[in-house]
Order: structure tokens, then C-alpha cells, then sequence
């Protein structure tokens, strides 16, 4: 059955770091448009919680892995189990990361530098190639498309002191998705980044931290609050979806406003 202007009904999503906060919006949205999701995380027992949230929400399936992003080899050998349980992949959503953790950059030990890029950056891109390898193969056999998809964040804009390896992370992978944009662009396979603005995801230390963090930067934004994983559903339906079939390159800002406040 259709589900409207966003109907996801067939594609598969992959969501790296999709078994909570703004991977599990992301997955969430797809979800609820009939969409099946693959989920790409370390934590068994929050998988198996994502994956019977995302079927309560209307997917038509959904596989959870152990999959380390940290390494290439266990990138392939995911997409190869990926492809021998659902055949294809429509949408990848490379998210995972952590949280930058330093206030200068004086601060930021040489080992804990390699270690975060090889997550954030090396990870992603790991992520994003081989998802494009397979819609590459699957537009090559007659049926082009796909949507490549990373997450940005505010530090693309913005200077941010001690944050340099997670800013450094996002800037890298916003330029490697525009060259993808390029070159996957003739086979209807496009490639956009979502760049969030202040989350409240458990990465924010816990519910009474993430309440101060609300009540002190909710005023500043233009919306009057912080954001939440539940607010990028819409971007996951949308980019997932054929609706999003002439958008590509693009950097989508999801900050309540407040890249554009005085």
C-alpha cells in the first residue's frame, strides 16, 4: 500500500550507529513510511530494542549487526550479509561517530586522534563507498538510484576550540559526498549531508544533564528549543524516498535556526 509523497515501500536503509539518537530518527522515519532498515551498531540488547521499535513504527523488516565501522574489512563483510538477506540497498545513512571531548587542541592525544578518524571520517567513507559500489552494480544491471547520506554537524560553519578531530571529520566527509554527488550523479544515485544542530542524543551524558543542556541553549535557538532524534524522521522519509530524486550535493541544516540568527 502507498504511503504518500514519501513512500519508502521496497528500499532498504542502512543506518551506521542506528540504534539510537539521530541514526534511530533517521531509521525511524523510513520506518514509518514502510521502509525495510539494517541497523549497524556494537550494542546487542539496544539493537534488539531499535529493531522492535522500528517495527512497532511500520517497517516491513528490519536486521540488526555487530559491525565495527572502524575497519574496512568489517565494512565489506557487512554489506556482504546485508546483500545476502535483503538483495539490495537504497539509502545508507553513515552516522556513526562519537562525541569530540576536548577543549583545545593541545588536548587531543596523537593515538585518540587516529582512533576518532577512524570512525568518523574513515568509517564514513568506508561506509558510503561500498554502499555505492552495490547501487552502482544494481543501476548498471537497468534500475539507477540510490541516496547516499551523511551527518554533518554546525562545525562545518562554525570554529569550534578542542573540536578539531570531529569537526575535521565532518568537513572531510561533506567534500567526499559532493564528489560523489558528481560522479554517481549520471546513475540517478545522489548524495547529501544532514548537518545537525544541538541534539539531545545520549551522547548528552544522561536525562538530568540533557535537561540543564535544554533550559540553557533551548532560549538561544529560534525555535525556542533543543532538538531531538524524533525531528529527523522527516529528513530520513524525505532522502529515503523518492521525493528526494533531484536533490544531491547538498548540505541540509537541521538547527532550529540557528545558523541564521543575528
Amino acid at each position: 500500500m502507498s504511503k504518500g509523497l514519501f513512500d519508502c515501500t521496497g528500499k532498504v536503509t542502512l543506518v551506521t550507529g542506528g540504534n539510537g539518537g539521530i541514526g534511530l530518527g533517521f531509521a525511524m522515519g523510513t520506518a514509518k513510511m514502510g521502509g525495510d532498515v539494517a541497523i549497524w551498531a556494537r550494542n546487542e540488547e539496544k539493537n534488539a530494542a531499535a529493531k522492535q521499535a522500528l517495527l512497532e513504527a511500520g517497517a516491513r523488516r528490519v536486521e540488526t549487526y555487530v559491525v565495527d565501522v572502524s575497519t574496512e574489512e568489517a565494512i565489506v563483510a557487512g554489506y556482504e550479509q546485508l546483500m545476502a538477506d535483503f538483495g539490495r540497498v537504497d539509502c545508507v545513512f553513515a552516522n556513526s561517530g562519537g562525541a569530540p571531548g576536548y577543549n583545545s587542541v593541545f588536548d587531543i592525544p596523537t593515538e585518540q586522534w587516529h582512533k576518532f578518524l577512524d570512525v568518523a571520517l574513515h568509517g564514513a567513507f568506508f561506509t558510503l563507498r561500498e554502499g555505492a559500489r552495490h547501487m552502482v552494480k544494481r543501476a548498471e544491471a537497468g534500475e539507477p538510484g540510490g541516496s547516499l547520506v551523511a551527518c554533518g554537524s554546525l562545525s562545518l560553519f562554525q570554529g569550534m576550540a578542542g573540536k578539531q578531530n570531529y569537526a575535521g571529520s565532518k568537513a572531510a566527509v561533506a567534500a567526499i559526498i559532493r564528489g560523489m554527488a558528481v560522479e554517481f550523479g549520471p546513475l540517478a544515485i545522489r548524495a547529501n549531508v544532514v548537518a545537525p544542530g544541538l541534539i539531545m542524543t545520549p551522547m548528552m551524558g544522561g536525562e538530568k544533564n540533557e535537561q540543564a543542556m535544554a533550559n540553557m541553549f533551548g532560549p538561544q535557538v529560534p525555535l525556542k528549543r533543543v532538538g531531538y532524534p524524533s525531528d529527523f524522521e522527516g529528513i530520513g522519509a524525505y532522502l529515503c524516498s523518492d521525493a528526494s530524486s533531484f536533490l544531491t550535493g547538498q548540505t541540509i541544516i537541521i538547527d532550529g535556526g540557528v545558523m541564521v540568527r543575528p
